[in-house]
């Protein structure tokens, strides 16, 4: 599930791939989808009918419904960097729970033992 909220100006953005996702071949459908995840968090299967195109009608469609909320660009950067920061903590709570549970190796640690130790014998390098 991707978001639902964005600015005036990714709603443009979006529009405009939207556009050339419907007059486009398939890889060229297939480029704009990946650009759309990946780029804009936008999953087209959020809002479109099974097996129907989805276009940029239909955007204006979900934004006029309210399924899609436009914000102000400073909302939506906000939101943007709470979203990282939440992502980064819970990488680190599953990284420090697999160090935990033996399940992975604290390769920052080992790399500081890898250095305490050539510090400290020159002559093995």
């Amino acid at each position: 599930m991707g978001r639902k909220k964005f600015s005036e100006k990714e709603i443009k953005i979006i529009r405009k791939l939207l556009g050339s996702k419907m007059s486009g071949n398939r890889a060229q459908q297939k480029m704009v989808r990946h650009t759309l995840r990946t780029v804009f968090e936008f999953n087209i299967s959020d809002f479109n009918i099974q097996g129907k195109a989805f276009g940029p009608t239909d955007l204006d469609e979900c934004v006029r419904r309210g399924r899609i909320h436009v914000l102000d660009e400073a909302t939506i950067e906000a939101m943007k960097i709470r979203h990282a920061e939440k992502k980064q903590h819970d990488e680190a709570m599953q990284q420090a729970e697999a160090i935990a549970n033996g399940e992975a190796v604290d390769w920052q640690k080992v790399l500081e033992e890898w250095n305490e130790y050539y510090a400290n014998n020159p002559e093995e390098k």
